[in-house]
């Protein structure tokens, strides 16, 4: 895990904690108020959340106990975990930039490659000026290494 998705996913878990936690507690207490809970439609809507709640935190705390974080700052060569690679595609031109990370953080819409992906296999050992196929759902994807940063 890289020490940015490391520190998201501790901010995400206090959060929950000392936020969502107590808010939702609160939720269901007042709902309890209400009188008869086989049809208290607030109650029911606040235990689920709470279960969702729960169900996160869970999973945050696992994941950060078993983290293996990684400074990328302190790797270079070789496309690897942790890499920010700059890409082109060679049939239209259009450049891309991705962080290639564990599955936990991985965010396509910010950019954060799953390193199981398959652009992301696809990487894995390339350099600047490499070209890479992708094979894709769509067909298959040519791309060159523009460049190659651990930051």
């Amino acid at each position: 895990m890289t020490p940015g998705g490391y520190k998201e996913a501790e901010e995400e878990l206090k959060q929950l904690k000392r936020t969502d936690r107590p808010a939702v507690i609160r939720a269901i207490a007042e709902a309890r108020e209400h009188g008869d809970l086989s049809e208290n439609a607030e109650y029911h809507a606040a235990k689920e959340q709470q279960g969702h709640i729960e169900t996160r935190i869970k999973i945050l705390e696992g994941l950060i106990g078993r983290a293996d974080v990684i400074d990328v700052t302190k790797l270079s060569g070789a496309i690897k975990f942790g890499a920010t690679v700059e890409l082109v595609d060679e049939d239209t031109d259009q450049e891309k930039t991705y962080q290639i990370v564990g599955e936990s953080e991985a965010d396509i819409e910010r950019n954060l490659l799953n390193i199981r992906s398959p652009i992301a296999r696809a990487l894995i050992g390339k350099e600047e000026g490499d070209s890479v196929e992708v094979r894709t759902p769509g067909g298959v994807k040519s791309y060159e290494v523009l460049s190659v940063k651990f930051i």
